[in-house]
């Protein structure tokens, strides 16, 4: 037979079941720890607001037709042109001066293709092609040690650095009749002119390049043990590259002009023909297409130079260093 329970027992648990036992609170739970089911939401935070910012970084383009992407590079230049030929045609047709001198875009045209018949147009353009080239490497081949001397010995830069803005600034046609004097009319006046007016360029941009540099990288080379010549193979020059190509670009405009200048005045019958010489010879007959038309190859080789070769470098350089996205 059961038995009930009575006394102080019975009224306590009475009192448990009471309705001041429902209206007790209730304990809170242990808060959980994160699992990989349920990761930690302050991290997944994070990493969507640093994608957000690397998408915001990045320009995301989807590749287009090549045909597309040629019209957008070549129209606005091909408008360019037609723009510059049309008013150059309207001068030629109001007479704005006389057609001998001011000879219309045809006349140019047809003096270009009796060159070309003649067999005598790329003789001109090689010639002074073949010289700039060889007066530009050699500009690069002492240019760049002059240069880093200058960046990396206080004496030298304090002694030399001065000289080397000034000659950078000094016309180059100046040079010509000192270089006559001294080596008469030969290739070599020739050479000479190219170089000194090269030859600062590129040290300075050089100079430039290497100025620009954290000294932590430096520091970091030689704790790798990155001295000396190998320090400036593979720390010093890669960390200036950019301000370096850019006295060479630089450096090749100097050159260039440095040799139309000194083709104009040395000018002799076992030099062979440039354009300059072209130039000069199209001033003595009092043909102004034939000058024009030395005047046009001169700036199509040198637009030419400048987007065959350092327009990719400058390009290559830009985007290894994550400032040029590729589209």
């Amino acid at each position: 037979m059961a038995s009930t329970e009575t006394g102080p027992a019975a009224e306590a648990a009475g009192t448990a079941d009471g309705p001041e036992a429902d209206a007790a609170p209730a304990p809170a739970p242990a808060e959980e720890a994160p699992t990989a089911a349920q990761p930690d939401r302050s991290g997944g935070d994070l990493a969507g607001l640093e994608a957000g910012l690397d998408a915001l970084d990045t320009k995301v383009s989807d590749r287009q037709p090549w045909l597309r992407t040629l019209a957008a590079k070549a129209v606005p230049p091909v408008v360019a042109i037609a723009l510059v030929l049309g008013l150059w045609q309207l001068a030629y047709h109001f007479e704005l001066k006389d057609h001998y001198l001011l000879p219309s875009p045809v006349d140019v045209a047809r003096s270009l293709q009796d060159k070309w018949l003649e067999g005598t147009l790329l003789d001109y353009v090689w010639t002074s092609v073949s010289r700039g080239a060889l007066g530009f490497l050699a500009s690069v081949a002492i240019g760049t040690p002059l240069g880093l001397l200058v960046a990396r010995v206080k004496p030298v830069r304090a002694a030399i650095g001065p000289i080397l803005s000034g000659l950078q600034s000094l016309p180059s046609v100046a040079w010509v009749p000192a270089a006559i004097i001294w080596f008469g009319l030969s290739d070599a006046t020739i050479y000479a002119v190219v170089l000194l007016g090269a030859v600062p360029s590129i040290a300075n941009g050089l100079v430039a390049g290497v100025d620009q540099i954290s000294p932590l990288y430096l520091r970091a080379g030689r704790t790798i043990g990155a001295r000396g010549l190998t320090g400036v193979r593979h720390i010093l020059l890669p960390a200036a590259l950019p301000g370096y190509l850019a006295g060479l670009k630089q450096g090749w405009a100097f050159s260039w002009r440095s040799l139309m200048a000194a083709e104009l005045i040395v000018n002799a019958a076992d030099l062979g023909t440039g354009l300059g010489q072209l130039l000069e010879q199209g001033r003595e007959l009092q043909d102004m297409s034939w000058v024009l038309s030395a005047i046009l190859l001169i700036l199509v080789v040198g637009i030419g130079i400048e987007l065959l070769i350092f327009a990719p470098l400058e390009r290559r350089v830009l985007r290894s260093r994550g400032l040029l996205v590729k589209s």
